[in-house]
């Protein structure tokens, strides 16, 4: 089940707050786990996988160093149902082709385009509406404020 809160937001996205003319309200997905690599290695292991969690994460870590020295090399690794990942850059304009050069290349970042089993999972996703993370925190300090109260009567 994915968690998701509701905010209202700009409608053009990187517009400043001060020049916003027109907002609509957007869902948000509100994760309720972060899990490191181990967790993620045991996750695989329970599923009946004959490698260890050790081994799992070995070839994960290798797995991510390959694909780092991939992008630089400036290749696409296809990873079948995974997707694609592929080098992109962000660069500064120039005038003209003569006026640019690896200098104005800002920024090297990784692309991934979703594969066929992540492309849309919508039909397979069921969703809950949570509390934004700024009304949780009110509902929290609300609480605090009460047991504080209660602890001094």
């Amino acid at each position: 089940m994915i968690n998701y809160s509701i905010a209202i937001m700009g409608t053009k996205p990187g517009t400043k707050k001060a020049q916003i003319t027109e907002t609509k309200a957007y869902g948000i997905a509100q994760c309720t786990e972060v899990i490191d690599i181990n967790e993620f290695a045991n996750h695989i292991h329970n599923h009946g996988c004959v490698y260890g969690k050790g081994d799992i994460v070995g070839l994960l870590t290798i797995a991510v160093d390959c694909l780092r020295e991939m992008m630089l090399a400036g290749k696409r690794v296809k990873l079948g149902a995974l997707g694609d990942f592929q080098p992109r850059l962000k660069s500064e304009g120039a005038r003209t082709t003569d006026d640019f050069s690896a200098r104005n290349i800002k920024e090297v970042n990784v692309s991934w385009e979703p594969g066929k089993d992540f492309k849309n999972i919508r039909q397979e996703a069921t969703f809950q509406l949570v509390p934004s993370r700024a009304a949780q925190a009110e509902q929290i300090q609300v609480i605090k404020n009460e047991e504080t109260i209660q602890g001094l009567e």
